[in-house]
């Protein structure tokens, strides 16, 4: 009752709406008791432009909650190849959106940060104190840096207008409807494309970045919708929050992993010639639990086999 409470009658605008996360978030949404859920596309409204944004708010009053996932981002190969898209347009959209909202009376700002925000050789398990103690990993340095500014225009917002924006910060995510196209996407849904690609073409080898040795930390992505969720409505802290799973895995073993979820049967050779990222990534997920009762419940090889299977039956494989 309480959460269907919170949403009742309410006006929502999910940036990204349509989107991998996006749209399991606004599943959920649809089953709140919602005045509106407002999910533009980028066509419509570019939030990485004043005049667009200003133009937003215009036409679209009171406005109540605003879940910011619209993101300009990717893999390592695209953080590598757009570095300057990605601290513009990032930087613009989380900086304008927060002004106006704050300007146009937006009664909560939920802002999705990233673990690329974490210094590069953090404790594992990261904590959210551990933030400020270093420099991101290079790989996706400016990703990570520009999230962390969105962070701390929210927290300087509440200190001198009383601003209600929280910050979540999901660890990799995974699942249905994620970017599968090589050029920009995350670890699991390229090796997904390229185990599943390779087995239906019986290729007797598929080249893997990296060394192996690094390690991961996912989330099913429907665990994440959850999160955001739940934090949306009983999440009214100045601190960042982690999302995770508390379980990390080895690149390596990820990777005999969905070669076996699969069916590839060939040869795995790593171009140790490519970055591996972070070296680990795993989070303390205490905070979470603590402050909104999120626990992410999804089996990591039954969420990859849900991965797995929507892919293969997607037009995309």
């Amino acid at each position: 009752m309480e959460s269907m409470n919170f949403w009742e009658g309410k006006r929502v605008l999910v940036t990204g709406g349509k989107g991998f996360l996006g749209s399991h978030v606004c599943e959920i949404l649809k089953e709140k008791n919602c005045k509106e859920i407002i999910t533009p596309r980028s066509s419509e409204y570019n939030f990485a432009k004043e005049e667009d944004v200003r133009k937003f708010f215009e036409e679209n009053q009171n406005i109540d909650v605003i879940i910011h996932l619209a993101v300009d981002g990717g893999g390592i190969g695209y953080h590598k190849e757009h570095p300057g898209n990605v601290f513009y347009n990032n930087t613009m959209m989380a900086t304008l959106l927060q002004a106006y909202a704050r300007k146009n009376s937006v009664k909560k700002f939920v802002g999705i940060g990233s673990v690329c925000s974490y210094p590069k050789f953090t404790p594992v398990p990261f904590k959210e104190e551990n933030l400020w103690e270093g420099y991101p990993d290079e790989t996706n340095g400016t990703y990570g840096l520009v999230k962390k500014m969105m962070m701390v225009q929210s927290q300087a917002y509440r200190d001198q207008y009383g601003f209600n924006a929280i910050h979540l910060m999901p660890v990799n995510l995974y699942g249905p409807r994620d970017d599968f196209d090589l050029k920009s996407s995350h670890v699991i849904p390229a090796l997904v494309r390229k185990m599943v690609g390779a087995e239906k073409r019986k290729s007797p080898s598929v080249e893997i970045w990296g060394t192996g040795g690094a390690s991961r930390e996912f989330l099913y992505v429907k665990d994440c919708a959850k999160a955001i969720i739940l934090a949306s409505e009983r999440y009214n802290g100045r601190g960042p929050i982690n999302l995770g799973s508390g379980s990390e895995i080895n690149i390596k073993d990820l990777v005999i992993k969905i070669k076996e979820l699969t069916g590839f049967v060939g040869e795995i050779k790593w171009n140790t010639s490519m970055p591996d990222g972070q070296p680990r990534r795993g989070l303390d997920t205490s905070k979470a639990e603590k402050e909104f009762g999120f626990v992410a419940d999804t089996n990591f090889d039954e969420g990859l086999k849900k991965t797995i299977d929507w892919y293969k039956n997607s037009k995309l494989s």
